[in-house]
């Protein structure tokens, strides 16, 4: 597996290490272990402007997936899963609310953003969205029992 971790923010440094190793642990968990997964960490401004740009939102959000444009084939070596974009201040902000680690949250986001890659969408129904909340929610206890 290839990780890629790009730190495009100012607001709060950042244990590259550390994401490494909780994006390696998700990718094994779901049985990604050939795929290849682009991480970049951005500021609320940076955000807005993607948010607006691919989903016509006029506001930041804490995390945005892309799917790679190159057609998944199970069985090549190496496939490129997308990429995952995440707001460290709203990271921040969310781990302040919900009264939980910096990189607790870091950690839900990129479960959250991976399993979107994986065809996860909790805004199409409400039983799609049960079904990826459990998910991860399993891969949240999942992490933090190899941790």
């Amino acid at each position: 597996m290839k990780i890629l971790i790009r730190n495009l923010q100012r607001h709060r440094s950042l244990n590259k290490e550390r994401v490494l190793k909780t994006a390696g642990q998700i990718l094994s968990l779901l049985e990604q272990t050939k795929a290849e997964l682009s991480i970049m960490f951005v500021g609320d401004r940076k955000m807005k402007q993607l948010n607006t740009q691919y989903r016509g939102i006029r506001n930041t959000t804490d995390v945005l997936s892309f799917e790679s444009a190159i057609p998944f084939v199970p069985d090549e070596a190496d496939h490129a899963l997308g990429d995952i974009v995440i707001s460290v201040p709203k990271a921040e902000a969310q781990a302040k609310e919900y009264g939980s680690g910096f990189h607790d949250e870091i950690t839900r986001l990129l479960i959250h953003g991976t399993l979107h890659l994986l065809g996860y969408d909790h805004e199409q129904t409400a039983y799609k969205a049960r079904k990826m909340i459990k998910k991860e929610e399993e891969l949240i206890d999942a992490i933090k029992k190899m941790d």
